[in-house]
């Protein structure tokens, strides 16, 4: 059996086939367009992914040199938090808001109010909505489009829509329903009390939702028209799919409890399996379910690569100094402190910080150890949060992925300061195989040969066997005391503690 899956993201559309051991047959991509405008407006047509979805799977389809009729099922992979409303005859009423549009950030605050503050959010349905997560945009639309928004009949996320397309059924999946704002996480399950606040109380946003399903779930076969789309066979089975994050865990096996996945981007984020909701009391993490049967609690911090990458360039010299001043410095930099907050921050929530450097002195003022300081900081903030959504249980593995990832010298730093081992997946299509993984648990299940995620995953996703990093236990009390005064400078200058 041959599996696909197909991840929707904002700048573009990927595929991917594997084999039941997850080798990978072949690739597809597309691109996509994408509306912005200064307001902080950020939308893309649906019919933009399914244009992009039919070019990304024929691609794979033509690079496995294989007949569609092979691929049994698939799973899709969306970016999370976009809103598509479509009226009664199941068309779109206009444009998909996407996850990060900030035009609704009046809305988002509004709504935070009128429910009684995040506390009260935080007992009633386990998370507070964030600007950029659906609820907001549904606000929007009745400020600003009243007509648009009577229309609504239906109320998808983007992976949703997909599916609809493929199915013509029109369901929701945990996890990426938990990013709408109107979900409880803890018991799984659509919350009606917030979308009242938005109409009223008159139930027209509480039927349009779609009927919930488990991650293990099939939505069903490819219509006759999608088939012939896609070049696949009316045989092929889709999969409930999931939110990108989700997808991605299953996708780098953060399927269990003790994995971590860390996300060294232009922004960084940190998330791991838990069998059980993990609610943060400071509300720093999104406490999401899973796409897996559990839940995913998942930090995001704004600076990471920007940083490092800024400061490099700052230096005049090219990224590869980055590695070459790790190697040349011993952790804590000398004393150096850096609250590397260029962009705000997000985790802790902090958006109008700057960064902060602290302990310069003439003996420790070099560039590498000021390039250290900077890596330092964003391993720490990203680490911070780690701990924050692991609720006091230690890392045993730290799936790393992104930029960072490629530096010898940073993952041996992130495996040094957390204890844990660092691997890096062969792969970077984490979503797209994780919609291939999925596809593949939930039709075994359906024919009877149930096998678990988690020994799927362990048999299909390969990691660089030369980049795992095993931790230097010699040099973890160092780190443990580079990371402690970066708790007391955040406490300092903001008046938070990181623990």
């Amino acid at each position: 059996m041959l599996f696909l899956g197909v991840d929707c993201g904002t700048q573009g559309t990927k595929a991917l086939i594997i084999d039941e051991d997850g080798n990978t047959l072949g690739r597809g991509q597309a691109a996509h367009d994408l509306i912005e405008q200064a307001n902080g407006a950020r939308e893309q047509q649906p019919q933009w992914w399914i244009d992009a979805m039919i070019t990304a799977v024929r691609g794979a389809i033509k690079d496995a040199d294989i007949d569609g009729s092979a691929v049994t099922a698939l799973g899709i992979s969306g970016q999370q938090h976009g809103l598509v409303v479509l009226d009664d005859a199941v068309q779109p009423i206009r444009a998909a808001k996407l996850w990060n549009d900030t035009e609704t950030a009046p809305q988002n605050e509004a709504l935070i109010e009128a429910f009684g503050g995040r506390a009260s959010w935080t007992r009633k349905l386990g998370i507070v909505p964030r600007t950029g997560y659906t609820i907001s945009k549904l606000l929007w639309l009745k400020d600003n489009e009243p007509d648009n928004f009577a229309k609504i009949a239906s109320i998808l996320l983007p992976h949703d829509y997909l599916n609809f397309w493929l199915t013509g059924r029109r369901v929701a999946e945990y996890g990426d329903a938990s990013g709408t704002g109107f979900f409880d996480i803890r018991s799984r399950s659509w919350a009606a009390e917030p979308l009242a606040l938005i109409d009223g109380g008159t139930g027209l946003l509480e039927r349009a939702l779609p009927e919930l399903v488990a991650a293990d779930a099939l939505v069903g076969p490819l219509t006759d028209a999608a088939a012939e789309a896609l070049g696949l066979s009316t045989n092929c089975q889709v999969s409930a799919g999931g939110g990108d994050n989700m997808m991605g865990a299953i996708g780098t096996g953060n399927v269990r409890p003790g994995v971590v996945t860390i996300s060294l981007g232009t922004s960084a984020t940190a998330y791991c399996y838990s069998d059980q909701p993990v609610i943060d009391d400071k509300d720093w993490a999104a406490p999401f379910c899973s796409s897996s049967g559990g839940w995913l609690p998942l930090i995001c911090t704004m600076n990471a690569t920007n940083v490092t990458t800024g400061m490099v360039h700052a230096f005049d010299k090219d990224i590869n100094f980055l590695s070459d001043a790790l190697l040349a410095t011993e952790p804590g930099a000398g004393g150096l402190t850096l609250l590397p907050y260029l962009n705000g921050e997000r985790t802790p929530d902090l958006p109008t910080a700057t960064g902060s450097l602290l302990g310069l002195r003439s003996d420790n003022m070099s560039m590498e150890n000021l390039t250290r300081a900077m890596v330092e900081g964003v391993s720490f903030g990203v680490i911070g949060g780690m701990k924050r959504i692991l609720n006091g249980r230690n890392a045993e593995r730290i799936f790393l992925v992104g930029g960072g990832a490629k530096s010898a010298p940073w993952r041996q730093l992130m495996a040094d300061a957390t204890g844990a081992e660092i691997v890096v997946p062969l792969g970077e299509e984490a979503g797209c195989l994780g919609g291939a993984l999925q596809a593949m648990w939930a039709i075994k299940k359906a024919n009877g040969q149930p096998e678990s995620l988690s020994d799927i995953a362990e048999r299909c996703i390969a990691v660089d066997a030369e980049k795992t990093t095993k931790p230097d236990t010699s040099r973890r009390t160092a780190y443990e005391a580079a990371m402690r005064r970066y708790g007391e400078a955040l406490m300092t200058l903001h008046g938070l503690s990181s623990d």
